[in-house]
């Protein structure tokens, strides 16, 4: 049984999921938006939200090189964003989850 994203269908054997804490001036620049956008565009699901301590989390799950390729875009983000530092782990896959969200 594979994991169905909107472009292909991963092995749920080969596919990871990560949490992932922003920190920075991210919150007000599409943040949330852009990494929602990003997620869509490389095949990965999940959702995205800012936190009340200004930070914004995501938690992503797909191939891992795609999720590599994620991790390292949110190092920098949109043009209006200013990251300060990016925190990651490994995380449970959640076979609920069928799309990329932004959460409230």
């Amino acid at each position: 049984m594979g994991l169905v994203t909107r472009e292909f269908t991963v092995e749920i054997a080969t596919a990871q999921a990560i949490r992932v804490l922003v920190e920075g001036k991210v919150q007000g620049v599409y943040y949330r938006a852009s990494t929602a956008k990003k997620a869509s565009a490389l095949g990965l699901v999940g959702w995205v939200r800012n936190l009340e301590d200004g930070r914004v989390e995501f938690m992503a799950q797909g191939a891992p090189e795609q999720l590599d390729s994620l991790l390292q875009w949110s190092h920098k983000g949109p043009v209006l964003a200013r990251v300060v530092n990016v925190y990651h782990e490994l995380a449970e896959i959640d076979q609920q989850l069928c799309e990329f969200s932004v959460l409230k």
